[in-house]
């Protein structure tokens, strides 16, 4: 396997891993403060605009023509605005468990665009790897004790958390182009820029109205990681993974996703782990192999 291809494969694993991490905090800031899931995303789109304009200080300088920035404007609407914002709201009407069930839909989401826009071919081997994968993430979330019968599901919670995945699909597919131009950091400070003039306007009244003066300790360093870890680091690595894997092949890394949530859970005590977690835990990693030795458009 090519550096390059090592490259996309690793930048998905740990932003996906960091994503996998969002969900619970989210859901335990909202729960624990007086912070709502508009203040929490205008944090995540602010502060991340903040980091990247000041990472951006310290690597070579690119000038974006304006018909780029444009395509930018529409990647900001559905890489972030529509997808982590809407995903965001999500959370806050399910659990978080609940929600990472739905992230695994998204391979199957961006396969079937792929297959129309980008002429990817659906093959059985990438069939039946995003049918086991998803079946590992699947059974390791309703192994969990945390887990939830779909009976008594926020519907309103998954609707949002399945736009999020189809937002995120489609930018993932039609956006691969331009991500190949330029720095992911260059990339990401403009996209985020642009959410914060979306976001913040709106949000403004509820932010001021926090009392940061009572807010606990373990809320602040929750927010700080969503804004730093699973926002600003996480983004930074997503253009790496556009820019040398294929989409079907960097969407299944989200079935990473539960299975760090589950791992989580495990450290705080508050489930156990066994075999049938170990056995789903292959089951994702396989699905994933599958995907990726599938043949692209360029080897059929």
């Amino acid at each position: 396997m090519r550096i390059d291809k090592v490259k996309g494969h690793m930048a998905m694993v740990v932003a996906n891993m960091a994503w996998g991490l969002m969900s619970p905090f989210v859901k335990s800031v909202v729960v624990n403060s007086n912070i709502d899931a508009w203040t929490i995303v205008a944090y995540r789109v602010t502060g991340a605009a903040i980091a990247f304009w000041t990472a951006s200080i310290f690597i070579p300088k690119e000038r974006i023509p304006f018909k780029d920035l444009r395509w930018l404007v529409l990647g900001a609407l559905f890489g972030i605005i529509l997808n982590q914002g809407v995903f965001v709201f999500g959370v806050s009407y399910t659990s978080p468990i609940n929600a990472s069930i739905v992230t695994t839909t998204l391979p199957i989401i961006a396969m079937v665009i792929s297959a129309f826009y980008l002429k990817e071919p659906v093959t059985w081997k990438k069939l039946a790897g995003i049918a086991i994968g998803a079946t590992g993430a699947i059974v390791i979330i309703l192994n969990s004790s945390s887990g939830k019968s779909f009976g008594e599901l926020g519907l309103k919670g998954i609707l949002l958390c399945f736009m999020a995945q189809f937002s995120y699909a489609i930018y993932f597919v039609f956006f691969k182009n331009i991500i190949k131009k330029y720095h992911s950091i260059t990339i990401m400070k403009w996209m985020f820029l642009f959410s914060t003039f979306i976001y913040l306007p709106l949000t403004w009244s509820n932010i001021s109205s926090v009392d940061y003066g009572s807010m606990p300790v373990t809320v602040m360093g929750q927010l700080a990681f969503i804004v730093l870890g699973s926002t600003f680091f996480s983004y930074m690595m997503i253009p790496i993974a556009q820019k040398y894997l294929r989409p079907t092949v960097a969407t299944m890394y989200n079935n990473v996703q539960p299975i760090v949530a589950a791992i989580a859970a495990v450290l705080l005590q508050l489930d156990n782990f066994g075999w049938p977690k170990v056995f789903a835990i292959l089951l994702v990693f396989a699905g994933v192999y599958l995907v990726t030795t599938s043949k692209a458009k360029e080897e059929v």
